[in-house]
């Protein structure tokens, strides 16, 4: 049975490999779940209507397989997915599993270390971009300490930054098109990460070779474990026009990174941010980056699928009746009836005209603005009661 919220392909809804493959294995306890492979991954993504699939290098081809291994495993995942209608729009590279990385993939003391992450990252480049990826996030989640001792941060910064320029003149040279998108994260694994949010990379990009090539990989998680409102981090980004991909999950804010369920914690906060993603038209991949529970099985693997699906669309209705609601819309009108230019473009003139204004602030300063209303109205939206 199908309704308004089933997923189709114009929604551009993807999962990971390792997110509805997951398999349950947490600090305390082992798996719940049997692994599947690639290839019935793709198959149980098609069944719950997904429209893409990401990956990791180390999550289609293992690290040490050979040649012959990594191209039957990528023939037969590529023909899987057109045989199931599933596209792969973003890959990304595993530099955090192997001990190798225990201290950083590109900010690692050790220059062979730093060599080999380029190298493992080069690879997996060549292999996304063989199955059709254009997106290639870098996540840096050993990119951190836990003594600053180890070194300086402004080289490790530096590490960073020379890596990222390589990666483009690769892309370049391949003729691969990609646009990198870093993903930040403030702790987990590492105590602490180098650069712990969308903000923070955000002023990195700027100091890029090639900073039109980069641009961000925002998600829930990781900005709500340190408090920040989510959504706001989206909007600099898509101001910034560095909003290359997205990843949607949930989580509540001081703990570690629980990748929940999209929309299953902070339902407001995630209506807020699917109204902003569709007010402002962006075009990405709506990539859910997410873990079912401990307690379920694959069975309720897709239950977890088609619930991030949903809930997004579930969404994406209110944030339609709010925009239309003729309530919500006279609030609006009137919080914004002096919202005119301010004062325009600097000039003598303009300066000096400002200067000489008389604003009466007792005035400006005892109107009610009318925002407990405007809330709970989008409460009542939200509740189901409008």
């Amino acid at each position: 049975m199908t309704d308004k919220y089933t997923p189709r392909p114009e929604h551009r809804f993807s999962f990971g490999l390792w997110t509805v493959g997951n398999r349950g294995r947490d600090p305390f306890g082992a798996e719940v779940r049997p692994t599947l492979s690639p290839v019935e991954i793709v198959r149980l993504l098609a069944e719950v209507g997904a429209w893409g699939v990401n990956f990791h290098d180390n999550d289609l081809v293992p690290i040490d397989a050979t040649p012959q291994e990594r191209d039957r495993i990528v023939r037969e995942f590529r023909q899987a997915c057109e045989d199931h209608g599933i596209v792969v729009p973003m890959a990304t590279v595993n530099l955090f599993f192997d001990p190798v990385f225990r201290d950083g993939a590109f900010t690692s003391n050790d220059a062979r270390v730093r060599a080999y992450a380029l190298q493992k990252t080069m690879r997996a480049m060549d292999l996304g971009a063989e199955l059709g990826a254009k997106i290639f996030v870098l996540w840096g989640g050993r990119e951190g300490t836990e003594t600053d001792g180890c070194r300086r941060p402004d080289e490790a910064i530096k590490r960073l930054r020379d890596a990222v320029n390589f990666l483009c003149e690769y892309s370049l040279d391949q003729g691969y098109d990609y646009k990198f998108a870093l993903e930040a994260k403030p702790n987990e694994p590492r105590a602490d990460i180098y650069f712990p949010t969308t903000g923070a990379y955000l002023a990195f990009i700027e100091t890029l070779d090639h900073p039109e090539m980069v641009g961000v990989n925002p998600e829930v998680a990781h900005e709500t474990m340190a408090g920040l409102n989510f959504m706001h981090a989206v909007a600099q980004a898509w101001e910034a026009g560095k909003l290359f991909h997205i990843d949607l999950n949930d989580q509540l804010p001081g703990r570690y990174d629980q990748d929940f369920r999209f929309g299953s914690a902070n339902p407001k906060a995630a209506f807020w941010l699917v109204k902003f993603l569709e007010d402002v038209g962006y075009a990405g991949p709506r990539h859910f980056d997410a873990h079912a529970y401990r307690t379920e099985d694959y069975e309720g693997v897709k239950d977890f699928a088609r619930g991030c699906m949903r809930t997004y669309l579930i969404l994406k209705e209110k944030a339609e009746r709010w925009n239309a609601d003729p309530e919500i819309q006279a609030l609006l009108a009137e919080i914004k009836e002096t919202d005119g230019e301010a004062f325009g473009k600097f000039s003598k003139e303009t300066a000096s005209a400002l200067l000489a204004r008389q604003f009466d602030r007792a005035a400006l300063a005892s109107k009610g603005l009318k925002y407990e209303r405007l809330d709970q109205l989008t409460m009542e939206i939200l509740l189901g009661v409008r």
